[in-house]
């Protein structure tokens, strides 16, 4: 028996064919996951340049609470 057993051998194999074979399926993951890294950096400077839709809904929903008469008020409390 020597340094490697058969085990070791095609794991090795296995990785070799999943780095150079295949088609480039490595290069094509790299080069989608390389779009989404800059749709996601494109999107957080947007987000910094603007109020976000999050930011504008719960904007809303603050002025539909301002909207609610006091005594809807005092029953909610009451509720509480």
């Amino acid at each position: 028996m020597g340094a490697f057993s058969i085990w070791h051998w095609l794991v090795v194999l296995a990785v070799v064919l999943v780095l150079f074979g295949g088609g480039g399926k490595i290069s094509k993951l790299m080069g989608d996951f390389g779009k989404g890294l800059k749709s996601f950096k494109k999107n957080i400077k947007e987000e910094g340049e603007g109020v976000s839709e999050p930011d504008k809904a719960i904007e809303s929903d603050a002025s539909f609470a301002m909207d609610v008469a006091p005594e809807e008020k005092k029953d909610r409390a009451a509720r509480s």
